[in-house]
Parts: structure tokens; sequence; C-alpha cells
């Protein structure tokens, strides 16, 4: 099993919950964070000169899914949260030990 947490700009959540649902991808954490990449934030315009904003918001999604559905996850995300510009967000894949349903105390790929 693997965890999948996507960086993902706000405005893109809507398109990439759908095309996750259209794949049977239902369970996910939604966060809304801030951060920066290589762009360091951005420089904005005001009457009275510059602006810069450090950190942008953002929004994680966090799934954890069979080794095997890993690949059709990232390209859902890929193809529905790219917009083609500086700060469209990261995806980071890690190994997931055990998952624990509480509801029921059902373990591994039965609790998923």
């Amino acid at each position: 099993m693997k965890k999948v947490e996507a960086i993902i700009r706000e405005e893109r959540l809507e398109p990439v919950k759908k095309a996750l649902e259209e794949k049977s991808y239902y369970g996910m954490t939604v966060s809304e964070v801030s951060g920066r990449g290589k762009q360091k934030g951005i420089t904005l315009q005001w009457r009275v000169g510059e602006y810069r904003v450090d950190l942008l918001p953002k929004l994680k999604i966090e799934l954890v899914v069979l080794d095997e559905d890993v690949g059709p996850v990232i390209d859902a995300i890929v193809r529905n949260a790219r917009t083609g510009e500086t700060g469209d967000g990261k995806i980071f894949i890690m190994p997931v030990e055990t998952v624990v349903r509480v509801r029921t105390g059902d373990r591994n790929e039965s609790a998923i």
C-alpha cells in the first residue's frame, strides 16, 4: 500500500476529486495548507508599490491506495490539476505499513 499526498491549487480540487471518483477512488482527506516552491511566492503590484506573498494557499489531498493503483491515481491528479503554470503542485508517494479501520478493526487492504 502507498500513501499519495498531492499539493494542488485550490481551484483544481473539484476536477481532481471528480477524476478520482470516476476511477472509484472515493476515500481521501483534503486539508488547507500554505507553502511555496522554487518560485518563492509571488510579487503583486499595488498602487503604493510591490507586495510579496511568500506562502501561497494550496490544498493537500491524501489517499491510501494499493500499490497497483498508484499509477492511475497519479495520472488522474496530474491530468486534472495541471494548468501549465508555475505552482501547479507536487505529488509525494510513501509506503504504508499498516491501515486499521477504527469502526471494524479491519486491517490493511480490507481497511482501505
